[in-house]
């Protein structure tokens, strides 16, 4: 798995956490319990530190980053898309960050805020709890309604339940050459979608 001590500083892994073995972590970055690191996704501690805090999820190709003196801060619960950079920011508690978003220098996203896929989070824009934004620049269409955090949360949900999942059962092989007749199917996720996590 590539993960590189930086000037001293070796990246901090809870025990709980997945760290898929494509992606990168370098120096400063702090990874809290339950968290997701999908495959390709780069935390680069090399100017300052970078926490992901309890239960929050950073999916495939997913750049984190900063600039001197600026932690980047992924809030707990908090859901960061396929694709998406989040660059010198701060993410409040169960915000969601749409796939190929980007969130830049000294932006702050309040809890449980959603910013859509392709939006641009601009440096220092301010966005207020339970507010979706979108475009580029990013701009406020509504407020979220409990039952779309609600989802939001259930989506979360599945990739916390995932990162157990991973740390259990993934194992690298060689591929098979035809499907088996009788190919069970993955378990499912109804008592998530249930609200039952």
């Amino acid at each position: 798995m590539p993960i590189y001590e930086f000037e001293g500083l070796t990246p901090v892994v809870a025990q709980d956490a997945f760290i898929h073995p494509t992606s990168v972590l370098i120096g400063d970055v702090v990874v809290g319990e339950g968290c997701f690191v999908g495959p390709g996704a780069v935390m680069r501690g090399d100017i300052a530190r970078l926490v992901m805090q309890r239960g929050s999820n950073l999916q495939d190709c997913c750049i984190v980053h900063t600039f001197p003196g600026r932690e980047t801060m992924i809030g707990e619960d908090s859901h960061i898309g396929h694709g998406a950079i989040i660059h010198g920011c701060t993410l409040g508690r169960n915000v969601m960050i749409g796939m190929n978003a980007v969130v830049m220098d000294g932006a702050a996203i309040g809890d449980e805020a959603f910013v859509a896929a392709q939006a641009f989070v601009k440096a220092g824009q301010v966005v207020e709890a339970r507010t979706l934004v979108a475009g580029v620049p990013a701009k406020v269409i509504r407020t979220l309604s409990d039952e779309e955090v609600r989802r939001k949360s259930i989506g979360t949900a599945i990739y916390q339940h995932l990162a157990g999942r991973y740390l259990e059962t993934m194992r690298e092989v060689q591929p098979l050459r035809e499907a088996e007749e009788e190919r069970p199917p993955l378990p499912g996720l109804d008592h998530i979608h249930r609200g039952e996590w």
